[in-house]
């Protein structure tokens, strides 16, 4: 069982190959199919939800959360080998990590986690306009960006939970049902995809290009406001992400060798090479997610800044982020001098992590602390949490209900 997926041709996508196949080498040119490949596993189970429906969304479901031993009957065929790759742990997965979790994440206050990481992983993301694109197929980009926002926050704070990753946890389920979801995106926005768009919608190096946003973009953005990470830090992190990029479906080339910021970095500087400039598009839903985490932040309980105020925060923080010609590139205002806080507040943040971080028992209490913070409320929650629009047939899914990539 396979997704009819119609092929593009590698190259449509690159803009000057040549030159970056004489920076890049052979790197670049295992990195070409990759512009087209989605994830076969994925797309097969999607076509299967289609072909089925009811027995194999139960499948799925009851297969996530028990394991494939738990079924009472053999589900599927592709469910069943889906269900046994994300189940074949790699052997270089400690599993004492799993159940610690994302320990270097979770050292993040969760305002400072939310307002930073998550609004630069999903900038980085949109700066491809293939990604961007997707908004345009699902309406206007303002409700799809904060619906994502709030899925996001939902997924992430479960994928770094202690225990959150292990089997039938409530990170692993979302993690593999994002994964799925990507794959309805793909089936989906191939139906309505202007053929002369170069690559595949969601394909491997735009689901790298997401995973990158939160790992390396994330902590970047995290350091301009004095949230630093160590060395080790950086080795925890990967190790763990590597092991969310496996249930995501991510071709293992593509973070096998990334154990750190500089080799993540490294990555980043091949995926941008392979990536059109932002357009209006990549512009627009910039803007989108700027303003839904803006008013997300101003909402919540004890804020005390105004949307305003939180937009020309996150305008410096992206800024100083990404550099004045990224930021540029993706319409995001400059702030002036006179408006400016990062100063303070780096220099604050540094000061209170000191001592949050000062010895193993303030360390340990930082992730009490934010394990136990309050989340996204029930509403948030019922619009991600299980099974939800990843699994319904593509012919139930109109433009204004697909879910963003």
């Amino acid at each position: 069982m396979t997704a009819n997926h119609i092929p593009h041709t590698a190259p449509e996508r690159v803009i000057g190959l040549d030159p970056i196949r004489r920076r890049h080498g052979v790197t670049a040119d295992r990195m070409i199919p990759l512009l087209t490949a989605g994830d076969p596993l994925a797309d097969a189970v999607v076509a299967e939800l289609d072909l089925y429906g009811a027995r194999a969304r139960q499948a799925l479901g009851v297969g996530l959360r028990k394991g494939l031993a738990g079924l009472d009957e053999r589900p599927p065929e592709a469910v069943a080998a889906l269900l046994k790759q994300v189940e074949t742990t790699p052997s270089w997965v400690d599993p004492l990590m799993l159940h610690r979790g994302d320990v270097v994440s979770l050292s993040v206050p969760p305002t400072w986690f939310g307002l930073c990481a998550i609004a630069s992983g999903l900038a980085h993301t949109y700066a491809s306009p293939a990604s961007a694109r997707l908004l345009v197929l699902t309406g206007r980009p303002t409700p799809p960006v904060a619906r994502r926002l709030v899925e996001t926050g939902v997924w992430v704070r479960q994928t770094i939970r202690p225990g959150g990753l292990l089997r039938g946890g409530p990170g692993y389920v979302a993690t593999v049902e994002a994964r799925l979801r990507h794959a309805r995106l793909r089936a989906t926005a191939l139906t309505d995809w202007d053929r002369g768009a170069p690559g595949l919608p969601v394909g491997q190096l735009d689901m790298a290009r997401t995973w990158l946003g939160f790992t390396l973009i994330a902590f970047q953005t995290l350091a301009v406001v004095g949230i630093d990470i160590t060395g080790e830090d950086e080795r925890h992190l990967y190790q763990y992400w590597s092991y969310v990029a496996h249930l995501l479906g991510l071709d293992e080339s593509l973070y096998q060798d990334v154990v750190d910021h500089a080799g993540a970095r490294r990555l980043q500087d091949l995926l941008d090479a392979m990536t059109s400039p932002p357009d209006d598009t990549s512009r627009a839903a910039t803007a989108a997610v700027i303003g839904a985490q803006a008013h997300v932040t101003a909402h919540a309980p004890g804020a005390v800044l105004s949307e305003d105020q939180l937009k020309h925060l996150i305008h410096s923080v992206l800024r100083r982020s990404l550099g004045n010609p990224a930021a540029d590139r993706l319409g995001i205002p400059d702030v002036p001098d006179a408006n400016d806080l990062m100063p303070l507040i780096s220099t604050l943040n540094r000061q209170a992590r000191y001592w949050q971080t000062f010895s193993p028992a303030s360390a340990q209490a930082a992730r009490r602390q934010a394990v136990d913070e309050p989340g996204p409320g029930p509403e948030s929650m019922a619009a991600v949490l299980p099974l939800g629009l990843a699994f319904q047939s593509s012919a139930g899914v109109g433009r204004s209900s697909t879910p963003a990539a």
